[in-house]
């Protein structure tokens, strides 16, 4: 049990980091919709998808590995609370077409980022 706290916090360290420097980095004032939050949301609905695969295809590696990758990074990485909050912000002012445009990019965009990722790892595997 204490592994896996450890390897769920640890990857929950990577996570979170990564997505507050996407944040840093890319969420401008000039953009109608947060791109950091909508980057981290694409790159972890696809790493999550290649992570998947990867873990059915290798059981030689302990369950603290998947815990690691999948629960702590891909958790923190991803972030439902902060998408939320940036949507309901742009309803409050008004911005419609940001507001729903962000949602359907986020909603539409991961799920079809998490296919790519399974899609990827099958096709490198061969």
């Amino acid at each position: 049990m204490a592994y896996s706290i450890l390897a769920v916090s640890l990857g929950a360290v990577v996570g979170a980091n990564l997505r507050w420097m996407l944040s840093l980095w890319l969420n401008t004032a000039g953009h109608a919709i947060p791109i950091g939050t909508l980057v981290a949301n694409l790159c972890g609905g696809w790493l999550i998808g290649w992570l998947i695969s990867y873990f059915s295809q290798a059981p030689h590696l302990g369950p603290e590995w998947r815990l690691f990758a999948i629960t702590g990074l891909c958790g923190a990485l991803t972030t439902f609370s902060t998408f939320s909050i940036e949507m309901y912000g742009a309803i409050q002012a008004g911005k419609w077409v940001a507001a729903f445009g962000g949602i359907a990019l986020h909603v539409i965009g991961s799920l079809s980022m998490t296919a790519l990722g399974i899609y990827c790892f099958h096709t490198l595997r061969g």
